[in-house]
């Protein structure tokens, strides 16, 4: 089966010494997975400051002997707890490896667009990398991160460009999404309003999802014109793997619960992941990690110490990234694994 395991310096002098204790950390970390049968397969690295830092983790033995050996994803959103990088870390013992298209914009491609025709290049970049594999984004892209820098902003524009790329591709209300987050993240490009991250199976059929609905506690996200799945669950491999988006305090109207109040935002989105996760035939039990969004770092505490009192043997990070609604203060999205019961 898949480990998720996330690793943050304890240290807190320069960044080059951050990244020296994570070398030796994580490197020794995947040597014990060795004899475990289990391989690397993806690493997502999480940066307080990409402007400065992405040039020397890249430039790093952290990342040429470690991080890219494997899929891998790098973006900003700043660490809550002060570590400068945070790294998620997937290990697996499965044989068939999944595709991550992490594609990042250059200067001279985001000069002058806004978020829409970013958001639209960057979509048909993904196109035209997959459109001779034999596999379509409509049945094989299971899950997408989009990063939107100043998401108040130019999150509009970013909508607009996937609902025309979706329509375009036969994704419809009548058909189905993809299971997505679309939070607030800057990539090292300074001009880039939109950087995105497709996981793609290869040989996955659409017999293998199942679209995962909560229609007591959530709407159908179309209903306010967005176009992504709440969920899916993958069976695949002998396991079901449930992606759940990014989700917050919302009610089965789609409208923001608690506006204000942290705590209770929280308590609410954890109920709607629960019922998510129920429609496939899981339970929270079964989460693996959470990916936790906050609009305002100084939430961070609160936030941490719930989760520390409700769900303390499941691995968090707490980042700084803005939900695409300013009323929500807090967004988490997961993944929760369990063994396929047919097998």
């Amino acid at each position: 089966m898949d480990k998720y395991i996330i690793f943050a310096p304890k240290g807190r002098g320069r960044f080059a010494n951050r990244l020296g204790e994570l070398y030796l950390t994580i490197g020794d970390y995947i040597d014990m997975e060795k004899t475990e049968g289990r391989h690397l397969q993806f690493c997502k690295v999480f940066l307080s400051d990409a402007q400065n830092q992405y040039e020397e983790l890249t430039q790093s033995p952290l990342y040429t002997e470690i991080i890219s050996t494997a899929a891998n994803s790098i973006i900003e959103q700043p660490p809550l707890d002060g570590s400068k990088i945070t790294i998620m870390v997937k290990t697996t013992d499965d044989a068939d490896n999944f595709i991550l298209h992490s594609i990042r914009l250059s200067e001279e491609e985001t000069r002058g667009a806004n978020s829409y025709i970013q958001t639209m290049l960057i979509f048909n970049k993904y196109l035209d990398s997959i459109k001779d594999m034999g596999i379509t984004m409509k049945e094989q892209c299971v899950r997408t991160w989009i990063y939107v820098a100043d998401i108040d902003v130019n999150y509009e524009g970013m909508v607009k460009a996937r609902n025309d790329i979706f329509r375009n591709q036969g994704l419809t209300p009548e058909t189905h999404f993809i299971a997505s987050t679309g939070i607030g993240g800057f990539s090292q490009t300074r001009s880039a309003s939109v950087a995105i991250d497709f996981l793609t199976f290869p040989k996955v059929k659409e017999s293998d999802k199942k679209y995962l609905q909560a229609l007591d506690n959530l709407n159908h996200t179309h209903e306010y014109g967005v176009s992504f799945e709440r969920g899916t669950r993958l069976t695949l491999n002998g396991k079901q793997t449930f992606f759940i988006s990014g989700t917050a305090s919302i009610d089965k109207y789609g409208k923001a619960m608690y506006i204000g109040d942290i705590e209770r935002q929280t308590a609410r989105l954890l109920e709607n992941i629960g019922a998510l996760l129920h429609d496939g035939g899981a339970t929270m039990n079964d989460i693996q990690y959470f990916n936790v969004y906050l609009r305002d770092p100084s939430d961070r505490d609160l936030v941490e110490g719930f989760l520390n009192k409700a769900y303390p043997n499941i691995p968090h990070v707490l980042l700084q990234g803005k939900v695409c609604r300013p009323e929500w203060l807090v967004e988490m999205e997961c993944v929760a694994l369990k063994a396929d019961a047919t097998c």
